[in-house]
């Protein structure tokens, strides 16, 4: 392969408090941190990771991009990100949607999942 999914890069004004919210939620760890940079993952040579990287900026509206997450039980791991800091939010469901609505502590959303076993789920 001549290319391959390296990160996301997310931009926060808080570097270690949404790292350390992103950790908590993946079971993932800081493998890199400076004054301007974390980088966040399962294991320093499991890609993908998430890059957290300083703005002066607040964000504005949606996200065009964001991360779905894929859990054993939906409920139960809704109310466990929560726990950690997110938030529900309404933004893009359907009342009929299988996953729900969350933003992290920063505001950006993302979805938690009914259970998958593929990517065409």
């Amino acid at each position: 392969m001549a290319v391959s999914f390296y990160s996301i890069v997310v931009d926060t004004h808080d570097l270690p408090s949404l790292a350390r919210f992103w950790c908590g939620v993946l079971d993932w760890e800081v493998l890199f941190e400076a004054e301007d940079e974390i980088v966040i993952g399962a294991d320093k040579d499991a890609l993908p990771g998430i890059t957290f990287v300083p703005v002066p900026e607040s964000k504005k509206t949606k996200n065009r991009l964001h991360i779905d997450l894929a859990p054993d039980d939906m409920g139960v791991e809704v109310e466990r990100i929560i726990g950690l800091g997110a938030r529900r939010s309404d933004v893009g469901r359907r009342a009929d949607a299988s996953w729900v609505v969350l933003e992290d502590p920063e505001g950006n959303e993302f979805c938690v999942l009914s259970p998958k076993n593929s990517l065409i789920d």
